[in-house]
């Protein structure tokens, strides 16, 4: 019988603190199921000798209700640096999954207000510098759940838009993910233009045989 799922720690910050890194980024993407949609990363920078609340609360943010992510991600964004990037569906599409969320994740990089000493990914090595590749990276550092966290929150956000701009499919609810609901009306609908066409589900659907 399998046991708890284990709890994030500051482990890996820790070492790299102790390393000499003033800042430690965890690094996460999101969005890699769904059909339709871009893919977000999300990037949080934790400092060296300061702790919040709300390291001992964070947890891959697929584990978390809706309430639980947004209440965390708002206690994130108001005491660290942090950012979003953004694999749009056309890249994902073009360039395949695994191309696209090192482009997502290296965005979101880009975009941070400080310049971290180490970066913790979950599971995808990175072209930088201090770069520590960790599976289930999301389930054991908390800079990496952290950053799933305000990714999550983020995309969920754009998905709750296109929802609005292309009614029929249910995006406020399954967030492009392929539930049954999803996959019956993209076979009534076809695809939208926020589909993606790689996927096979989508792609068959494009078919009128």
């Amino acid at each position: 019988m399998a046991g708890p799922a284990p709890l994030p720690t500051l482990e890996f910050e820790t070492e790299a603190w102790a390393a000499g890194a003033e800042w430690v980024a965890g690094v996460d993407e999101v969005g890699v199921g769904p059909l339709a949609g871009p893919l977000a990363a999300g990037v949080v920078a934790l400092p060296r000798g300061e702790r919040f609340s709300w390291y001992a609360r964070v947890r891959d943010s697929k584990t978390l209700a809706e309430p639980a992510r947004e209440r965390l991600a708002a206690a994130i964004r108001a005491s660290v640096p942090w950012a979003i990037g953004w694999a749009s569906v056309e890249e994902v599409d073009r360039l395949g999954i695994l191309p696209a969320r090192r482009l997502a994740m290296l965005r979101a990089l880009e975009r941070l207000t400080v310049r971290p000493g180490a970066i913790i990914s979950d599971a995808l090595d990175l072209p930088l510098p201090n770069v520590r590749p960790v599976i289930d990276g999301d389930a054991l550092s908390v800079a990496v759940a952290a950053a799933s966290i305000v990714a999550k929150v983020a995309r969920d956000a754009v998905m709750v838009d296109l929802c609005a701009r292309y009614p029929g499919y249910g995006f406020c609810r399954n967030k492009g993910y392929p539930t049954a609901e999803h996959r019956a009306r993209l076979a009534a609908r076809g695809p939208s233009p926020v589909h993606r066409r790689s996927y096979a589900p989508v792609a068959q659907a494009a078919f009128p045989w």
